[in-house]
């Protein structure tokens, strides 16, 4: 079974580091949080060497079995930093680890992280980590989990919330975790240590900008084409880019065509998505103005804008085309107003 992340915190007080550690899981601000924690105790401990090693699809493995029998050159101790993306290390990988597991060096220790997983990923190797150190996993928080996790992170930066505006936080962040520790960072600049309530919150987070993503996403789904532009028009001349905001309109997009494909009990639905009433009554209203096949063409501009925006968009002289802003406009009008927006799948 994997330890969990309180558990894992404890150990890492003690006076010694285990051989291996496996971070993985879908949860990448936990994971990551998880990960840079590690590296910091191993340094404490004296591990100052770090070895770094993607495993792609095309990653020697001799590379991590040479850096796990070879000597430190810089120091008495070594950290090798093993990134697995896909969490699937394969045959010749995944032999390699289940060794270094049953024989582990002297003075070194393997941390391994992988950004994508499922339960069907726990295999031999992970039992071989298991049984010589350490494996925890990283699942997106159910909608309890979630506001005790913010008032935990909250509380650890010094606010004062009460519960209704660790709800009030919950409700706007939707599950995103770095949304949710970007916004609780902004409160503690704008109201440090005082008393907390979800009035102020609300107020606190509406003025820190005139203008922010979530309120561009909320107005196309309320179907206002119009007040959306103008927060677009506001976020660019307040210099933001094309690329940082589409990551929520991404999430929103692809919560919407899930949500389009249920079928029989849209509440059901909802419920597994960790919807609360509130933000229920938005995506109900953005699904009753199109269907399924229009937010899969949504989703294709939205893709078409990010390559514009990254000047990857070319055209048969391998030039680079397009106008990011101007694209993102239809996009927030197709969504606002699926008629209108003219957008097709394909």
């Amino acid at each position: 079974m994997p330890t969990t992340l309180p558990a894992l915190r404890k150990q890492l007080t003690g006076p010694e580091l285990r051989p291996v550690y496996l971070l993985a899981g879908e949860e990448h601000l936990l994971l990551l949080e998880a990960a840079d924690t590690l590296r910091a105790r191993a340094r404490e401990l004296g591990y100052s060497e770090r070895e770094v090693l993607d495993a792609d699809a095309n990653f020697d493995w001799n590379a991590f079995s040479q850096s796990a029998s070879s000597m430190s050159l810089f120091a008495t101790r070594k950290l090798i930093d093993l990134r697995v993306p896909t969490g699937k290390p394969g045959k010749e990988g995944a032999a390699a680890i289940i060794e270094f597991c049953e024989r582990p060096p002297p003075d070194t220790v393997l941390l391994i992280t992988a950004t994508q997983w499922s339960k069907a990923q726990v295999t031999a190797w992970v039992a071989a980590v298991e049984k010589a150190g350490v494996f925890v996993s990283f699942w997106p928080l159910k909608a309890d989990e979630l506001t005790d996790w913010i008032g935990q992170r909250m509380a650890s930066r010094g606010l004062k919330p009460d519960r209704d505006a660790i709800d009030a936080l919950a409700e706007r962040i939707e599950g995103n975790l770095l949304a949710a520790a970007q916004e609780i960072d902004k409160l503690v600049l704008l109201h440090g240590d005082q008393p907390l309530d979800a009035a102020t919150l609300e107020d606190l987070v509406a003025d820190s900008a005139r203008y922010d993503v979530f309120k561009l996403v909320d107005a196309a789904l309320a179907g206002d084409a119009a007040r959306a532009l103008r927060i677009l028009a506001g976020l660019r001349a307040e210099g933001e880019q094309v690329i940082g905001l589409l990551g929520w309109l991404l999430n929103q997009l692809q919560l919407l065509a899930r949500l389009s494909s249920a079928r029989g009990n849209p509440a059901a639905a909802f419920k597994a998505e960790y919807i609360k009433p509130p933000r229920e009554a938005l995506l109900r209203k953005a699904l009753a103005r199109a269907d399924r096949a229009h937010w899969v063409a949504c989703l294709i501009q939205a893709a078409r804008i990010d390559r514009i925006g990254k000047g990857r968009e070319l055209d048969y002289s391998r030039k680079a085309v397009g106008d990011a802003w101007l694209e993102f406009e239809r996009l927030l009008v197709a969504i606002a107003k699926p008629r209108a927006g003219m957008l097709k799948a394909g």
